[in-house]
């Protein structure tokens, strides 16, 4: 369970703040679509500060199943005990659940999820025979990278629909500058080098690289150059070997930071 930090700063990109607030409102669950570092989770963390509301994150993988969400019973002494898992605690309690990267998920978590996506807002225990009500301010936020292993791990669009969608991409060059400033204290011009490195590699799409240069990793970079680690290898360790390892694109890829940085 994540207790969600005071003051965590977030530069809105688009209506997203607008519409958050909305959809809380009519606990309409919501799918943030977008590449790798974009900024989902944080925009969720800030949301739930700024409402005054507890959040569960739950990282999805491939072994993500749905008794990890719902429960199980567990051995306690000599008796079957039954222990809530993060959904059903956030559903009685009212929390927001935030599934991040949920398509990575087994199919059964997308299955125990359907009856929360719509009027009905209940979730069936099977294992005790039980279906809860949802709290009135339970919220379902989820997050997809429609671009990742495309063809492979997709939302069904019968579940796509189920939600209320936000897009979320990388920030306009000024916006990104001034999240480097705020977030790492890095000084403006060095930001705005940063920020011009990220829009070059995003741009070389020939490199074939299967994630480009996130926000995160140039929050990342801007840390380490603040804290006195040289630029450019800052740069090489924060930007461009997270990349790939593919030796000779690495090395085109350090030669073109260098002359930038």
């Amino acid at each position: 369970m994540l207790i969600v930090e005071k003051n965590i700063y977030y530069k809105a990109i688009g209506s997203e703040l607008q519409v958050f607030k909305h959809v809380a409102e009519l606990k309409l669950p919501l799918l943030l679509k977008g590449p790798t570092g974009t900024g989902k989770t944080r925009f969720i963390e800030f949301m739930a500060n700024e409402l005054n509301r507890q959040l569960i994150t739950i990282n999805c993988n491939e072994e993500t199943s749905s008794t990890d969400l719902i429960g199980r019973y567990i051995i306690k002494g000599s008796e079957s005990v039954w222990i809530d898992g993060p959904l059903s605690i956030a559903v009685k309690n009212g929390y927001i659940l935030y599934l991040d990267e949920i398509a990575e998920a087994r199919p059964d978590v997308i299955v125990a999820i359907h009856s929360l996506t719509d009027h009905r807002r209940e979730l069936f225990i099977d294992k005790l025979g039980e279906t809860i009500m949802a709290h009135p301010d339970f919220l379902l936020v989820a997050s997809f990278n429609p671009g990742y292993q495309k063809g492979f791990k997709e939302l069904k669009p019968s579940t796509r629909q189920r939600f209320v969608a936000l897009t979320f991409n990388y920030p306009k060059a000024n916006d990104e500058i001034e999240i480097l400033v705020q977030e790492t204290g890095i000084e403006k011009d060095i930001a705005k080098k940063l920020v011009n490195i990220a829009s070059k590699i995003r741009n070389l799409t020939e490199l074939g690289l299967a994630e480009t240069v996130s926000t995160r990793l140039l929050v990342d970079a801007a840390k380490l150059i603040f804290n006195g680690l040289p630029k450019r290898l800052a740069v090489h360790v924060a930007i461009v070997e997270p990349l790939t390892d593919e030796e000779e694109t690495l090395q085109a890829l350090k030669d073109l930071c260098d002359l930038m940085i």
